[in-house]
């Protein structure tokens, strides 16, 4: 009888260990799926800022893209964390005020974005100001018939930062940098 109750004690616990572990492995597939409707709903949002701001205005004679326009999440000259300072803290203090925010997915998906040209000052681009590719990336190549066309040097690099608030407290940050 005394053997019979003690396996009947361990069956039990080896039961609600057996529940705790789907349980926590439910959670964490949760907590997965969670973050990659986020990221999803984050590029689609940077696809929006650069077909819907960035490329419209990146056109020959068009200032658009030297000046701040904060209604459209832009900003003509980098601006990075300092010290020690997170990119969630940065965001919070600095571009929370200067991002679009679009509205809620159906998933519940909040994302908001910012662009910033990387040049130390506004105005006109020049590549003394601006980050630009490193030289010596147009080395080598195939320049025959076919080839690919060796690249230019006076493309403007843009950062788009985007945050994603989703639902449980899910918080995802993507920067995608572009050439223009």
């Amino acid at each position: 009888m005394l053997v019979a109750l003690i396996i009947l004690v361990a069956l039990t616990l080896a039961g609600v260990a057996l529940m705790r572990s789907v349980d926590t492995a439910n959670l964490v597939a949760g907590n997965l799926s969670f973050h990659q409707s986020a990221v999803q709903a984050g590029e689609r949002s940077t696809e929006v800022a650069i077909a819907g701001w960035l490329q419209p205005n990146n056109t020959v004679g068009n200032t658009s893209l030297h000046a701040d326009n904060t209604a459209n999440g832009y900003r003509a000259l980098r601006d990075d964390p300092v010290g020690n300072q997170s990119w969630d803290a940065f965001w919070n203090a600095t571009l929370a005020a200067q991002a679009v925010t679009g509205a809620t997915d159906a998933a519940g998906n909040t994302v908001s974005y910012v662009i910033h040209r990387l040049c130390q000052t506004a105005g006109a681009p020049h590549l003394a100001n601006c980050a630009k590719q490193p030289a010596g990336i147009n080395s080598g190549g195939s320049f025959g018939a076919g080839g690919i066309a060796p690249l230019t040097n006076n493309q403007v690099y843009y950062r788009i930062t985007t945050r994603i608030a989703g639902p449980r407290n899910t918080v995802a940050y993507i920067q995608t940098i572009i050439a223009l």
